[in-house]
């Protein structure tokens, strides 16, 4: 993506990063991601907001070249992650009268992981305002979207809400505002659902921070441009709500059979109660889409075999993952399969406590499942049924 003008004298300067496939070595990036940096130019004074990740140093440079930017006076860091700050120390050496401004919580994470000076900083506080002349930053704490550290800035002549990873996407696209909703709705839910989620109750709390700010156009740091901001402010209200969709998430693994077959039954008999169901084979499936089906669904049922007298590894990562981030489900239940025994529910169980849910019981076989446990996955889809009817 080139430099491109959002409003007179405000530039999008970032760098996209199309074929980046994971993130802190861990989330699958299917679209790439961007990491996006503003810069704004006052009559008086000029600002960086956020930076790059080190590895686009360059094209961030050489944007700041082509604009023929001789000076910054300050540079503004949002959140310490180094695809964000990682080039500050770069963008200090070329422009050394800059001054880094953040929060109190934000400068010890730059100076602990990027070595920035003492003497380079301007500390600020929630809802303080920096003028650049004809243009005004009011700085809002948004603590803990996704760390402790996090801010935005509101540019209030021109009504830009700068977020950070608020309402962000890993995406990287040619264009510099939305242009495919759909896509681009997908892709902030996954990057919600992957990163955000844990930090619900915070985000809802932040969301109420902004709601009153006149907001024309928000800028994130990963990710398109929302110039209709209310699909993405409307999309976080209603992933952060407590309400759960009629949905059931079953994460499983089979390993010669049997616990497939429970699962194929139980999936049926749930769709014929009219559940919907997504179900997602743990040996092939992609980490990001069942996060995203988490975030709506009312019940989650994992399935395993045993593997050394306790669950699947790949059952116990769904688990982890699941307790984790966090999600709003309600219920949970457990399915499977074993040989001469174990503690398959119990090892389970052990690995959710974050999670606020009932326990539904779990239905699990001596190998192969007989008639009387496929009567037993059915009470499992009746009693699921009825708990959404409750809470639906």
């Amino acid at each position: 993506m080139k430099v491109e003008e959002l409003k007179k004298n405000i530039y999008y300067v970032g760098a996209p990063h199309p074929e980046r496939r994971l993130f802190d070595e861990l989330i699958p990036l299917p679209d790439g991601t961007s990491y996006n940096a503003y810069l704004i130019k006052g009559s008086e004074k000029i600002a960086l907001l956020d930076t790059v990740d080190p590895a686009k140093e360059k094209v961030l440079v050489d944007n700041l070249r082509s604009l023929k930017v001789e000076h910054i006076d300050y540079v503004i860091s949002h959140h310490g992650e180094q695809d964000h700050s990682g080039a500050i120390p770069t963008i200090l050496d070329l422009y050394p009268m800059a001054k880094v401004v953040t929060n109190a919580k934000c400068k010890d994470l730059l100076k602990d992981h990027l070595l920035v000076p003492e003497d380079k900083f301007i500390i600020i506080k929630d809802r303080e305002t920096l003028s650049l002349g004809d243009k005004t930053l009011e700085f809002v704490l948004t603590p803990w979207v996704h760390w402790p550290e996090t801010m935005c800035t509101y540019l209030r002549e021109d009504k830009i809400l700068f977020p950070c990873d608020f309402f962000g996407s890993h995406i990287a696209l040619s264009d510099l505002f939305v242009k495919d909703r759909e896509h681009v709705y997908k892709a902030a839910k996954r990057y919600y659902a992957e990163i955000m989620m844990p930090f619900q109750v915070s985000i809802r709390k932040n969301l109420e921070k902004v709601k009153d700010l006149k907001i024309d156009i928000i800028a994130p740091s990963h990710g398109p441009v929302h110039d209709h901001p209310g699909m993405i402010v409307d999309a976080y209200k209603d992933w952060v709500s407590e309400k759960v969709k009629n949905e059931v998430v079953v994460p499983y693994v089979s390993m010669h059979g049997s616990t497939g077959k429970m699962i194929d039954y139980f999936v049926d008999s749930l769709e014929k109660k009219g559940l919907k169901v997504k179900a997602f084979n743990l040996a092939n499936m992609d980490l990001g889409e069942l996060a995203m089906a988490l975030v709506d669904a009312a019940t989650v049922v994992i399935g395993s075999p045993t593997v050394l007298a306790g669950p699947h590894p790949l059952a116990v990562y769904a688990a982890y993952l699941t307790n984790a981030l966090r999600p709003k489900t309600k219920y949970v239940s457990i399915i499977g399969s074993y040989g001469w025994g174990g503690k398959l529910v119990d090892n389970l169980k052990g690995l959710i406590p974050n999670l606020k849910v009932e326990l539904l019981d779990p239905v699990v076989t001596k190998g192969f499942p007989k008639d009387d446990d496929f009567k037993a996955l059915d009470n499992l889809a009746n009693a699921i049924k009825e708990k959404h009817q409750e809470v639906i």
